[in-house]
């Protein structure tokens, strides 16, 4: 096998995610440096840290699946030649770009979420509590939802599974970038996840800045919402609510003006449903099965973005909408990008096009 071949096809196909990612980060840069912010190594760091954890648990989990199934004469020789092998270097060598992109990316998408209000002023709040009461006949969103799942336990399963959606940024990036899935759909999905880290969760986030009804009381003096979060401090006195230890997090930090990985205070868009929907439009692709289960984390989450007062309801249906966009904006610009390889270099069309990864 041409493997430096194989590796510069992948590469030179994925070259649309690498550019625009990368002119992102540099406008992020500019951005940032305009208000006097600079970079520094900490939170890559600390991303880089959580992934390489990420890696290892998968790694364990997979092990044991595979000698389990399989049960080898030589478990250890089994075990080298599934993540050490000839094969498997390939597979890491070929996605390592990708997990590097990744690692780049929330350090940067926290820096400009913390400085949200460097730029904008938390004023939308009205706005969004206006539009859900639209929506929702004269009532709060939450209000709607408290007789379905307005009960201790719910609360609690609600508040971890919100959490457990970080597994998608981590586990699920990973899966993305290394498994042998369509490679036209591999790039559509990074595309469409830096493009929603930025145009969502940075700039649409700045123009419609707004704080949350779990913030709106502590940071703008409304009591809108002081009944959902009386509810949530109940239940939590019963079965720990999870999400609330995070939100007192994120008030300390803003507090103290941190701007490390995680922090930061926005409610419009919502990145938890955005991400969500992203995983679901290309999970459906990879298997029916897994889509469904994707579709309901996805509902779950959107349900779980309001029970725990993250997020008005509208926060979730203009995260549908710009990533529905987004992903057909992905999808076109690799469209795009392979016909202008199989113009200038039929060679490496073939290898774009196929349903496994040239270099695994």
């Amino acid at each position: 096998m041409d493997t430096r071949g194989s590796l510069l096809r992948r590469w030179t196909g994925e070259m649309p995610v690498y550019g625009v990612t990368l002119a992102l980060f540099a406008l992020c840069t500019a951005l940032l440096a305009s208000r006097g912010i600079g970079l520094d190594a900490g939170p890559v760091l600390a991303n880089a840290r959580i992934y390489l954890v990420s890696i290892v648990a998968w790694m364990a989990l997979d092990a044991g699946l595979h000698l389990a199934r399989h049960r080898p004469r030589e478990p250890f020789a089994a075990l080298h030649r599934r993540y050490a092998g000839p094969g498997a270097i390939r597979r890491w060598i070929a996605g390592a770009p990708l997990l590097a992109l990744c690692i780049l990316l929330m350090p940067f998408f926290s820096k400009m979420k913390a400085a949200i209000p460097l730029f904008s002023a938390y004023t939308w709040d009205a706005t969004f509590i206006a539009w859900d009461r639209a929506i929702f006949f004269g009532y709060d969103a939450w209000q709607v939802l408290q007789p379905l799942v307005g009960y201790p336990p719910v609360t609690a399963l609600l508040g971890l599974l919100y959490q457990a959606w970080f597994l998608l940024l981590y586990a699920g990036c990973l899966y993305m970038a290394f498994a042998a899935i369509d490679p036209a759909l591999r790039r559509q999905f990074f595309l469409g996840y830096a493009l929603s880290w930025s145009v969502i969760g940075g700039g649409a986030a700045t123009l419609l800045a707004s704080v949350g009804p779990c913030f709106l009381g502590p940071l703008m003096g409304d009591p809108t919402f002081d009944a959902q979060m009386a509810y949530l401090r109940a239940a939590d006195a019963q079965i720990p609510v999870m999400p609330l230890a995070v939100q007192q997090m994120l008030l300390d930090w803003h507090a103290a003006d941190a701007d490390g990985l995680g922090s930061g205070i926005t409610a419009m868009p919502s990145m938890h449903v955005a991400i969500a929907f992203l995983y679901w439009l290309a999970v459906r692709r990879i298997s029916a099965r897994a889509g469904r289960w994707m579709f309901a984390f996805f509902v779950v989450t959107w349900i779980g973005s309001v029970h725990l007062a993250y997020h008005y309801a509208v926060d979730g249906l203009v995260s549908i909408v710009m990533v529905a966009l987004l992903w057909r904006l992905s999808g076109a610009v690799i469209a795009w990008w392979d016909a202008r390889l199989a113009g200038s270099a039929p060679r490496l069309q073939p290898a774009l096009r196929t349903k496994t990864v040239p270099a695994e």
